[in-house]
């Protein structure tokens, strides 16, 4: 081999030396479109978790919400008026705390007292049934509210007020009054010692848990039923003792259509 074949040989480039380079721009080409699928990626999980944080947050909310009406419930205590729904819809049957109503309503809720002390039942207000809706005392609860027929039949219907929730034995003192359209009547729990009714009461609760019940078999088109249910702690009941302290109870009052006429 000449000398000049021998430098020809020498200054040659590999020939692989190309295919290297290429190779070399595509890796980098794939790495970068990585990184960017990548950052992409941990934009989308970063946007997923704040999303999640903020449901998290809305959630434990919520149910904060609803432990705090329980409890405020459970502590003291309620008064609930309701009609059947299907009734309301298809029958027209509702209720307003005022003879005027302007739209059907299924469900009236009085408004509470708050650490409630005993009273004597001939100290109530003579005219506690004249006033529409919650015009509680200090020591009583008073609520006035109408069933109405904005239906087009003459229907039958029935209520009955019952409760639950009873804490302390509170219910051996208590004392319920309803008025039907002017008419009163006292009801409470039996004697301790199964005797009867106690003396200032006139009637019984029906059971351990229904105070009353009521019925209208002529409740014709437009007609209206006014009732009035005051709630109080009666001082002069032997059962009226320091043990009820802190104690509560839910009242409601649930009323139906039990045929047409």
């Amino acid at each position: 081999m000449t000398k000049d074949e021998i430098k020809t040989v020498d200054n040659a480039e590999p020939a692989d030396t190309y295919t290297e380079t290429e190779q070399d721009s595509r890796n980098r080409a794939t790495d970068i479109l990585t990184l960017r699928r990548t950052a992409a990626e941990a934009r989308r999980h970063n946007v997923v978790v704040r999303v999640i944080s903020v449901l998290l947050v809305v959630l434990i909310a919520l149910v904060a919400i609803a432990y705090a009406v329980s409890y405020f419930y459970d502590r003291f205590g309620s008064f609930t008026v309701t009609v059947n729904k299907y009734d309301m819809v298809n029958q027209g049957l509702t209720l307003s705390e005022t003879p005027e109503y302007e739209k059907s309503i299924a469900t009236l809720n009085a408004d509470i007292v708050y650490d409630m002390t005993n009273i004597s039942g001939e100290d109530l207000p003579l005219n506690i049934d004249k006033i529409n809706g919650t015009h509680n005392g200090d020591n009583y609860i008073a609520y006035t509210f109408y069933l109405i027929n904005s239906g087009n039949d003459t229907v039958a219907y029935s209520g009955e007020m019952t409760m639950e929730n009873i804490t302390n034995g509170v219910d051996e003192a208590v004392r319920i009054a309803v008025y039907e359209n002017g008419e009163k009547t006292v009801y409470g729990k039996t004697k301790s010692d199964g005797t009867g009714k106690e003396s200032d009461c006139d009637k019984e609760f029906q059971s351990s848990t229904v105070v009353m019940s009521t019925k209208n078999d002529k409740f014709s088109l437009g007609a209206k039923d006014k009732y009035t249910v005051v709630i109080w702690l009666e001082g002069n009941d032997p059962d009226c003792l320091d043990n009820i302290i802190g104690g509560t109870m839910k009242l409601s009052m649930k009323f139906k259509i039990i045929e047409n006429t």
